[in-house]
């Protein structure tokens, strides 16, 4: 489903600022499989997430989607085969529209249409439904404004946009770092909810290592720019905090945000 050989990116290549982000990465995922991304500041976690999702050029290395190689592909043209929920609750959605018609929007994602589309009865009463499904109490408020929803339910809203037409692939990057621990843990059980009922293959930073061991299938640990460990199966099942930070230290990372996760 998701290959990454050997990919390198290079900022500011050539100059005395040159700073490798990515020093050749693999990463293979099967159909389905959830990976959770860990890793210090500067690691490569963002740039790695980005560089998948089009942002970013790289300077070596191929990225593979379904059997497509998309390395060279701009982001717009990559929205048919990539979802993305982002750290903040603000991005994902177009605040001055209502509920309804970000859903009609997210609906269209990666097809090809004029300026106008036509949303039928039948959809607008397939888009109530799934909102019902966030237990929010939001199918009541379809015709509310965006802007007007708290963090948490604007996070979940993005996440019901991103696996609307479910993408070949859903990025999460760090989509409840802004959220507070009780709507955080709302927004994981609704993840794990979408992604198991989809069989979505995701891959999913954060900075919780709680969550990155409950979370998916697999994970990885980055640091300067490569994966230097893997979890999977049994493995990751047998995983606790106190190992994953005991990996840390070994290789020299004290950042207090993972020591506090």
């Amino acid at each position: 489903m998701l290959d990454v050989q050997n990919l390198l990116k290079v900022f500011h290549p050539n100059t005395v600022n040159q700073k490798v982000a990515l020093g050749g990465v693999n990463l293979h995922l099967d159909e389905g499989d959830f990976v959770t991304v860990i890793g210090g500041n500067g690691a490569g976690k963002s740039t790695l997430l980005n560089c998948i999702a089009g942002v970013f050029g790289v300077e070596g290395g191929n990225i593979l989607i379904d059997g497509v190689d998309v390395t060279k592909m701009s982001e717009h043209k990559r929205a048919k085969f990539v979802s993305r929920v982002f750290q903040d609750p603000m991005k994902g959605t177009a605040a001055s529209m209502n509920i309804e018609d970000n859903l009609a929007l997210a609906s269209q994602r990666g097809k090809s249409h004029g300026l106008r589309w036509n949303v039928t009865k039948k959809d607008k009463e397939h888009f109530t439904e799934l909102v019902k499904t966030l237990g929010l109490g939001l199918e009541s408020r379809m015709s509310t404004k965006v802007a007007l929803l708290s963090g948490g339910q604007r996070q979940a809203l993005t996440l019901l946009m991103a696996t609307l037409n479910k993408p070949k692939l859903l990025l999460l990057d760090e989509h409840t770092a802004a959220l507070d621990p009780k709507t955080a843990e709302k927004v994981l059980a609704l993840t794990r909810d979408i992604t198991s009922r989809n069989n979505q293959t995701t891959v999913m930073i954060t900075h919780n290592m709680k969550d990155a061991i409950e979370m998916g299938n697999k994970l990885i640990m980055m640091s300067e720019g490569k994966i230097i460990y893997t979890a999977s199966g049994e493995e990751k099942r047998n995983l606790t905090v106190d190992d994953l930070l005991k990996k840390f230290r070994e290789i020299g990372q004290q950042n207090d945000r993972i020591l506090l996760s």
